[in-house]
């Protein structure tokens, strides 16, 4: 485990004891509170603002999640160890991002760890986008190259040096990947000439081709395959306190997923256009589409052992883990099953 990994949980390791000692490990924001409006108010954040979860916002729009009585209070926290910080913190109630994030703060012996209760997505949601048009891009092309790639132990660079491995070629060796770029700044840094390639979710990568900035040249979710990339989780507590409230958020977002599995692409990005006022109609239904061709959303939020299983595995090739990580504690599918009966 790298040393920024091992300092960021040693100060998710800190919060939790001060929260235990104060009694503060029910959320900051009681969620069994309720607004005016007779709703209970949860604060979900996100790992990015992404059409890439699509079928959350959806669920936001279409008014899913306040027919579960929640008024939903969404935040950014712009990277998944943020998230987490901000989990166990108290400062929201439900996270979303890589589970890898709950192996770790599991590993550290925390006494109230995430337990993930619901998948969306079912492939990585980046691309690779190069500096100069590749009509015929092999991985191959990628060595000797300066790629702007993810925070090490994070599940957008471990499924990009996961592809690398898979292509017989060495994260380490064939080329350089720069892992000091912000999350939210990466494009902004590729467009002022660092890196000869750069790994963009949407709508980056998408506004980089329209500025003639960049080119697609790989989706990471196609040559990846089908892996758990992002999933929403709560601290064992909160689970336990508000179990309810859980449930209720899953019946959201497995609507959320319904809808984008039963309507097209045009469809689904005018309901979520709200969500993205920068982003226009046509470039929104492009997204939309293409993370549509390549399956990335899932049927049911069920977060299978297989799965889950595929994810420590990518761990210990990354190197991040060597344990045996238990699914039971983990992940629970209580949720899901029970949303998929509504």
């Amino acid at each position: 485990m790298s040393s920024y990994i091992k300092k960021t949980i040693a100060i998710l390791l800190c919060l939790i004891l001060v929260c235990s000692l104060s009694g503060c490990f029910s959320s900051k924001k009681d969620s069994t509170s309720v607004n005016g409006n007779g709703l209970k108010t949860i604060t979900l954040n996100e790992v990015a603002h992404s059409i890439f979860y699509a079928p959350q916002y959806v669920a936001i729009e279409l008014g899913y999640f306040k027919d579960e009585g929640i008024n939903l209070d969404l935040v950014t926290g712009f990277g998944a160890d943020k998230v987490m910080t901000s989990l166990v913190s108290g400062d929201a109630d439900i996270g979303f991002m890589g589970s890898e994030s709950s192996i770790y703060v599991y590993e550290e012996g925390s006494p109230d760890y995430c337990v993930n209760f619901a998948q969306l997505t079912q492939r990585a949601g980046n691309f690779l986008v190069s500096r100069n048009k590749e009509d015929h891009f092999k991985w191959s092309d990628l060595k000797g190259k300066n790629v702007i790639g993810g925070r090490d132990g994070g599940m957008p660079e471990m499924l990009f040096e996961y592809i690398l491995k898979k292509n017989d070629i060495s994260p380490k060796n064939d080329l350089t990947i720069i892992q000091n770029v912000d999350f939210g700044s990466t494009s902004a840094a590729f467009t002022s000439g660092i890196g000869d390639y750069t790994i963009e979710f949407e709508p980056s990568a998408t506004l980089l081709e329209q500025q003639n900035s960049g080119y697609v040249v790989a989706s990471l979710g196609t040559e990846s395959g089908y892996v758990p990339y992002t999933a929403y989780c709560c601290k064992s507590s909160y689970l336990k306190a508000h179990p309810e409230i859980v449930q209720s958020f899953t019946n959201a977002i497995q609507k959320g997923l319904d809808y984008v599995n039963t309507h097209s692409s045009a469809e689904i990005a005018e309901v979520i256009a709200p969500q993205f006022k920068e982003t226009d109609l046509d470039t929104l239904t492009t997204i939309v589409d293409r993370y549509n061709q390549q399956d990335t959303w899932k049927e049911d939020t069920c977060f299978n052992e297989d799965s889950f299983q595929l994810l420590v595995d990518i761990l210990k090739d990354a190197g991040k883990t060597n344990a045996e990580i238990p699914y039971e504690k983990l992940v629970t599918t209580q949720y899901s099953k029970e949303a998929l009966q509504k």
